[in-house]
């Protein structure tokens, strides 16, 4: 397999193993330590990623990013995925909903030995905010 593989199959398991499974041990195995990222809310390191990874799951205990699509060259992988949830606790200070949310992203990351040790993420923020009551979907309202 190649490294292109590897680091495509270890993506692939990130996604599916943290945010669809809920295994928070899988943090362990695929966040470096000190894992950096554009993400302020995620911080710095596994730990800070584990923090906020565990306030998704407190608002959106079904949560899951589903992987569309992979492109790897050399260590670094571009994943094209689709989060849903269930906004059934608190997240961002807006109560619990009951509202379905569906939202797409991107993220780009940097793998050392199957394990991510830098990414970028772009995501439809706005959308998600807006899906959940947080911010109005007309600016007039």
């Amino acid at each position: 397999m190649s490294e292109q593989e590897r680091n495509k199959e270890a993506v692939r398991k990130f996604f599916r193993e943290i945010w669809c499974e809920h295994d928070e041990s899988a943090i362990d195995r695929y966040v470096a330590e000190d894992a950096a990222g554009n993400d302020p809310d995620f911080g710095i390191g596994r730990e800070s990623f584990r923090r906020q990874w565990k306030k998704w799951l407190i608002g959106f205990p079904d949560i899951c990013l589903t992987v569309e699509e992979l492109v790897a060259e050399g260590d670094t992988v571009v994943s094209r995925w689709t989060l849903t949830g269930t906004h059934t606790g608190p997240y961002l200070g807006v109560a619990p909903t009951g509202k379905k949310v569906k939202v797409s992203g991107m993220s780009l990351d940097h793998l050392k030995d199957g394990v991510v040790i830098a990414g970028c993420d772009g995501w439809d923020a706005l959308g998600f905010r807006q899906q959940i009551g947080l911010v109005p979907t007309d600016p007039k309202d």
